[in-house]
């Protein structure tokens, strides 16, 4: 079985996102990584500097949804504004990760089709969560935010579908360089049971 992030579709009472291993001190990124850039001092593993890049840049948004505000639902104005704010997130957290990918560039051994894929995939998500944000901060009736409230559950839905070790997963080498990169682990080794 292949790590996938449909582990991110788990939403709890309707919108949250619960990830595996959440509660887990985020492994520490090197500068030179952090944010999607390559780590030029490991010229004698391209393929695993190019990894720890490309993780460093996912991070962000698994971060960001690991991290999403609660959605009060003690009143619609407080659903709504709440969900406006966790959409908000949810659309600077594909920026980060989007802006990662494109600094990083193509990796030294195929799968850039697959990369390009997914910032296709996180960019069009991303339109989605701000075209979902904006009706649901005009909404001004109960009918009017019940569908827009449901809207973001789908966008939530959405972003929990995307495989965002696609990239990774595209040739042998680059799924092993992403066991090699420190920065995949998090990400490519599944955490020990409790």
């Amino acid at each position: 079985m292949r790590p996938r992030f449909t582990v991110l579709a788990a939403l709890a009472t309707g919108i949250g996102i619960g990830l595996a291993g959440c509660g887990q001190q985020p492994a520490a990124v090197s500068p030179a990584r952090q944010g999607g850039q390559a780590d030029t001092s490991s010229r004698a593993d391209p393929a695993a500097g190019w990894a720890g890049g490309y993780c460093g840049a996912v991070t962000h948004l698994v971060r960001t949804l690991s991290t999403l505000p609660a959605v009060d639902p003690s009143s619609p104005a407080r659903a709504s504004s709440t969900s406006s704010r966790m959409l908000g997130s949810v659309v600077g957290g594909i920026d980060q990760t989007v802006a990662g990918l494109d600094r990083l560039g193509s990796p030294p051994v195929g799968a850039d089709q697959a990369r390009e894929e997914l910032v296709h995939d996180l960019v069009s998500v991303r339109r989605r969560a701000d075209d979902v944000r904006r009706r649901i901060d005009s909404a001004r009736n109960p009918a009017a935010i019940s569908v827009a409230l449901g809207e973001a559950r789908g966008t939530l839905d959405e972003v929990g579908r995307l495989d965002l070790l696609k990239a990774l997963q595209a040739t042998p080498e680059l799924s092993a360089a992403g066991k090699r990169a420190p920065e995949c682990q998090p990400l490519v080794v599944p955490p020990a049971p409790r």
